[in-house]
């Protein structure tokens, strides 16, 4: 099942549980906004090529929209459409005061130059800016793009609005980003999984981790969770996995890595088969990567007493069904990766007020988000008498639904 079919799933069971209008609904579903645009750029050797960007804005029933723009080969409207509508309800979990969207450009940004990459970037804003801004919709970074991208966009955007640095966030420092941003989401999982744990009578300390993926969010995960005493059992990406059955040493491994060294050739490891890594024995399992990895096939064999969802969609509907059968806990996505956009909305509240936080500030502030957002989520489970999964749901789903009766839906 792909992501916008196991999202809008998951929107209308949660829809069902809180009896909601069928009118509202659909309405609820229905994006606010499609916009694709062509973009044509002369590449580097004086040729013209065209690629075709994609802005959808799902929700403002909540605040203005809010949304990654992903460079990638495989983006189309159906992914992009499906991530818009996931972060509306993920906003409203977290209690910001945001909508959902999501951007993208189908391109592979490996195969072009910084100078196409930025031409790229500027010619995208040209053909949206009056479709963005500070109140309306406000993007961030996702796969193949970066603070960097960011900044060529609050350029682009500023040459026809004026200075404008809340109009995106994951920007540089010295353009107005925030302190805590590149370790929001791995911070944020870490203090879902402490809260989670903390439920069932257990501790990050003493725990074992197995990690899929170690780009930002896995290995900012994997370091904080060294910290707090978590041990690192074994962890993969796509230039192999490793393991340790006493731990990995996080920080020598990344100091590894930030070398350029890849994961298999880390001298205090042992290179295992990348297929035995989600369904490795440990406490604790974190995908970090691509959607859909946790599936019918793999699912059975799940070790793992509990699963936090730090990438968008890893767990299958089907594998869904058999990891709860097994007893095995899951923290959902719309929850457990949340802390990016929430250090996102420091950032944009703090360009807004002019006023910049220090990184122990932003921390305590996140830390006090996602435990909120927790407790929440919990309180749905009960009333609903359903997993988490559908607890961040009917959550999220229900703050939505309110604000849109209350603004007058039907007028």
């Amino acid at each position: 099942m792909n992501a916008l079919a196991a999202t809008s799933r998951n929107f209308r069971q949660a829809a069902r549980l809180l009896g909601l209008d069928s009118k509202l609904e659909k309405s609820l579903l229905i994006p606010f906004r499609e916009i694709k645009v062509e973009c044509t750029i002369p590449k580097d050797d004086g040729t013209l090529a065209s690629f075709i960007g994609f802005r959808v804005q799902h929700d403002n029933a909540r605040g203005p929209m809010k949304g990654g723009i992903r460079y990638h080969p495989e983006v189309d409207p159906d992914e992009v459409n499906a991530l818009a509508q996931l972060m509306t309800w993920k906003t409203a979990v977290a209690a910001i005061p945001y909508g959902g969207a999501k951007g993208g450009i189908g391109c592979a940004p490996g195969e072009l130059s910084t100078s196409e990459l930025e031409r790229l970037t500027r010619v995208f804003t040209q053909k949206i800016h009056d479709l963005i801004g500070t109140h309306t919709d406000v993007p961030a970074p996702d796969m193949g793009t970066n603070s960097q991208t960011m900044a060529w966009i609050l350029d682009e955007y500023s040459k026809f609005h004026g200075h404008s640095p809340a109009v995106v966030t994951g920007k540089p420092l010295d353009l107005g980003g925030s302190l805590g941003r590149d370790a929001a989401t791995g911070r944020g999982v870490m203090y879902a999984t402490e809260a989670l744990l903390a439920e069932h009578g257990k501790s990050i300390s003493g725990s074992t981790f197995v990690i899929q993926g170690f780009g930002n969010v896995g290995s900012w995960a994997a370091q904080i969770i060294h910290e707090n005493g978590g041990k690192v059992i074994a962890l993969g990406d796509v230039t192999g996995s490793i393991r340790n059955k006493n731990g990995l040493d996080i920080p020598a491994l990344m100091k590894h890595r930030n070398e350029g060294g890849a994961l298999k050739d880390f001298h205090d490891a042992e290179v295992m088969d990348s297929s035995e890594l989600l369904v490795h024995e440990c406490d604790v399992l974190i995908p970090c990567a691509l959607g859909g990895v946790l599936n019918r096939e793999n699912a059975p064999d799940v070790k793992a007493k509990f699963i936090i969802e730090a990438a968008n969609h890893p767990t299958d509907p089907e594998a869904d069904e058999i990891l709860a059968k097994k007893g095995v806990t899951i923290l959902p996505d719309i929850y457990a990766n949340s802390g990016g956009v929430i250090v996102s909305y420091f950032e944009w509240v703090q360009n807004i007020q002019g006023f910049m936080w220090d990184e122990e500030k932003v921390n305590m502030e996140l830390h006090k988000y996602m435990n909120n957002s927790f407790q929440h989520i919990k309180a749905m489970c009960k009333s609903q008498d359903c997993n988490l999964r559908m607890g961040a749901f009917t959550l999220g789903v229900n703050r939505v639904a309110r604000a849109t009766l209350l603004r007058g839906w039907e007028a």
